[in-house]
């Protein structure tokens, strides 16, 4: 028995059209239980209480629910949930829709100080992500960061890829998807019209036609009652006329549906006054009936199909992104070869800007005489496009393509620039490869168990693949050695709960660095009180991504906090707290007051300060099996989601090299393969992570 744990597109479709007589509530407050569950807490006018639960894990649902059905409000509210409340408080359901036919919902509320965008991701591993109303994404339950989509705080929230809506197609586009098939009629509506397994069936039981018959053998009057269905479906939905129902099963419940089924006709089913009742009634029944059965019943089978869809969506997601490095390194070769193709007009233009520098001629006299000169018909004044002297650029039209030039060099090193602009994009796309070929192992390895379930023995042979879903890597004979390496490895880093990198340098010189070139719009710039404390940067974005202003959590923040100073020498002094002060990049400077000097490593600070009064040292040394395997160093915090193990420090009596062997010793305990730990962790390797001075474990 296949009990329904998941909302379709169809069913969203009813369900958002249903939720559009729900605008005007009131929102409350805002929940979250088990990392999975949102719900909302809202006041409608006429109907009093509403509450609206949005659930993303096992199972996937949105709907309104009885308060009857609702779990009591859980203990202290975790940082997403308090980020929720803050936009959402007060603020007006102003609408509800489904992205396409995919199986996304978006949420608005209106509120005077902005509005908010909630989106739920009802496939795959789901989501909910809460962007401001120009869709910058403020917090989200998952952190993705794919090549070509980053769902993270600070990033534009992108939907996926649309795909083939046969609830919106023209009868044309319905025949064309059809003719364009290969396989029978059943499978095509499934895949091909995205329509999924259950409604493909449902809708050729309506049509009257035969499910396996061949797409070679099917004729136009065949096509003709598969639209004239369809479009049945589609007014039904639009216009809201349900007629929901509940269906049963041995009395257990299997499916909530908002119309009547012909594949159920005859089974024992309930009615309701709305599809919204008929889910709320269905998941509370679908829960009782798990907690009664769980300890009794054969495995259930795992959502194959939505593993699968996910895994093709991120392999379509990593082949695009892989299409535009190439094609982007291509580009900055050919500009880089158009240079030299183009020599003597490009150096006569370097030249001229470069002898009216040296007269000290504005840059806008400079633009001015190239404008004269192509009023001249002037072949070098011609090519000029833009004149930046910000930058100190100039960009030229070499025919195939435009071309900015850095004016303060030779037409070479241009040309340098360009060819390791080209490298560094190739570079990205070796990454994105290996990618997707990780991504293609993955999709492979679903699509095995899939088949091993349907089997005769298929539930046992599921346990024994679950390995890879659930793994105990302290006790595997052998882990796989995933290494890539990072340009921020060199310096102290760490990725935040909220999923934020945070980089601190090592030395004076990585200081410098850190704030001379990795330091943007955005970021947040953290150092302790004491004396040679190293620079500590929160990163607002990721290396790809443009700089913005990103409303970073205060979580993240306060752990960010906590590395400034647990790599100070708050820390070599045996101090337990230190103070730390936050600055925004634009406080920031290297330039001191008339006759006073900056020690390399240093900066001003100018302007109002955040501080972190008293804030407690205590860093993780943890060890990661997945995506990637390293060893990783940070606020305890932040390490406890990311490490298969972890152990405590806090300021002692052993050195650094002292305290980095007694680590790997206790690591040593832990793993079984201990040629992955030699090679991962070594004592060098967790060295790195410790703090300068004296350290013990944590017991």
């Amino acid at each position: 028995m296949d009990r329904k744990r998941e909302l379709s597109s169809i069913d969203l479709s009813a369900l958002t059209t249903e939720l559009q007589s729900f605008e005007g509530a009131k929102v409350d407050k805002a929940y979250l239980y088990d990392d999975s569950l949102v719900r909302l807490r809202m006041r409608d006018f006429d109907r009093g209480r509403v509450e609206l639960l949005i659930e993303v894990g096992d199972p996937k649902r949105i709907h309104v629910a009885d308060p009857a059905n609702v779990s009591d409000a859980p203990g202290r509210p975790p940082h997403f949930a308090m980020m929720l409340r803050n936009r959402i408080s007060g603020a007006d359901f102003a609408g509800v829709e489904q992205y396409e036919f995919d199986r996304i919902v978006t949420l608005r509320f209106e509120r005077p100080d902005g509005d908010t965008l909630v989106v739920a991701e009802l496939f795959g591993d789901g989501n909910v992500a809460v962007c401001n109303a120009e869709h910058e994404i403020l917090g989200c339950l998952e952190t993705i960061r794919l090549s070509s989509r980053t769902v993270a705080p600070g990033a534009r929230y992108e939907y996926p890829q649309s795909r083939f809506d046969p609830l919106d197609a023209t009868k044309d586009q319905f025949m064309r998807q059809m003719d364009e098939s290969d396989t029978d009629i059943v499978r095509t509506l499934a895949t091909q019209l995205n329509l999924g397994g259950f409604w493909a069936e449902e809708l050729c039981t309506r049509a009257g036609i035969e499910k396996t018959k061949s797409i070679e053998d099917a004729d136009e009057a065949e096509y003709h009652d598969l639209f004239r269905v369809v479009d049945d479906l589609r007014e039904t939905l639009s216009s809201g006329r349900f007629d929901p129902h509940v269906y049963y099963e041995d009395g257990d419940p299997i499916d909530a549906t908002p119309v009547p089924l012909s594949e159920r006709e005859g089974q024992e089913c309930e009615q309701f006054d709305s599809f919204n009742m008929a889910l709320d009634a269905y998941f509370a029944q679908l829960e009782e009936a798990g907690e009664e059965t769980a300890a009794h019943e054969e495995p259930e089978r795992p959502d194959f199909e939505g593993e699968i869809e996910k895994f093709e969506r991120i392999v379509e997601q990593q082949q695009g992104a892989i299409e535009s490095f190439e094609a982007d390194a291509n580009q900055e070769r050919r500009k880089a070869e158009l240079l030299y193709e183009r020599y003597d007009l490009v150096d006569e233009v370097l030249t001229a800007v470069q002898h009216a520098r040296s007269e000290d001629r504005s840059w806008d006299e400079i633009e001015e005489r190239f404008e004269a000169g192509a009023e001249r018909d002037i072949p070098a004044a011609n090519a000029i496009e833009d004149v930046d002297g910000t930058d100190a650029t100039v960009t030229l039209d070499l025919g195939e393509l435009s071309v900015t030039v850095d004016t303060t060099i030779n037409i070479e090193k241009n040309a340098d620039q360009l060819y390791k602009e080209a490298k560094r994009i190739e570079e990205k796309r070796e990454g994105a490869l290996e990618a997707i070929e990780d991504t293609r192992e993955q999709l492979e390895a679903v699509k095995q168990r899939r088949e091993s379930w349907g089997t005769d023995d298929g539930p046992n042979v599921q346990k024994e693949s679950d390995e890879t879903e659930s793994i105990d890597w302290l006790s595997r004979s052998s882990i796989p050695i995933r290494r890539d390496e990072q340009w921020y490895e060199r310096f102290r880093w760490f990725h935040t709960s909220d999923g934020f990198l945070v980089i601190g340098g090592r030395n004076a010189d990585q200081n410098e660095e850190l704030v001379k070139k990795y330091m943007e719009r955005g970021d947040l710039f953290f150092h302790a009180q004491a004396h040679g404390a190293p620079v500590t940067i929160l990163k607002a974005t990721g290396p790809s991504e443009a700089a913005r202003d990103v409303d970073i959590p205060e979580q993240s923040r306060e752990e960010a906090a906590q590395f400034a100073v647990s790599y100070s020498s708050v820390w070599k002094d045996g101090h337990y707290s230190g103070d730390v002060y936050m600055a925004e990049p634009d406080q920031v400077s290297k330039t001191p007051e008339s006759g006073e000097f900056i020690e390399k490593g240093s900066f001003v600070i100018r302007g109002e300060r955040t501080y972190y009064n008293d804030t407690a040292v205590g860093i993780s040394v943890g060890i990661t099996c997945e995506p990637q395997t390293r060893v990783i160093g940070g606020p305890p915090s932040a390490i406890e989601s990311r490490a298969v193990t972890k152990i405590d420090l806090e300021p002692g009596r052993y050195a650094q090299n002292d305290i980095a062997k007694r680590l790997y010793r206790q690591f040593g305990d832990r793993f079984e393969d201990q040629s992955f730990l030699r090679k991962v962790a070594s004592p060098d390797q967790i060295q790195e992570c410790c703090p300068t001075g004296g350290s013990r474990i944590v017991e």
